[in-house]
């Protein structure tokens, strides 16, 4: 077993978050950690988001798998869950993280890591 037992990924259903999406699986599988699919959003978009990427998960043979969507500010929401649920790992998506993005974005990874 890895050094991981909980891995948070956040998506929105982005490009970047589905790079984000499978990085955590491969994480997963190699640590035979659970894997959290959340998405914070307006419903049903954010549960519709969640159960496309929970089926990528259970195509990889995740078998500890959860999905979480909720109704709340993404960045906010996502520190709250990572924080309240002990999670190991904290996976998310690099939109706004590179150049001179990062000084300016409000992109939500860029949000999360302050």
């Amino acid at each position: 077993m890895g050094v991981y037992k909980s891995i948070l990924v956040g998506t929105d259903g982005s490009a970047t978050a589905a790079i984000a999406v499978d990085k955590a699986i491969e994480v997963a599988a190699a640590s035979g950690a659970k894997l959290t699919v959340f998405s914070a959003g307006k419903s049903p978009k954010a549960d519709e988001v969640v159960a496309a990427a929970l089926a990528r998960v259970k195509m990889a043979g995740i078998k500890k798998m959860a999905g979480k969507a909720v109704d709340a500010p993404p960045a906010d929401a996502l520190v709250k869950e990572a924080v309240d649920g002990k999670y190991d790992l904290l996976v998310l998506g690099n939109k706004g993280m590179q150049g001179i993005g990062r000084f300016t974005s409000n992109s939500v990874p860029n949000k999360v890591s302050k």
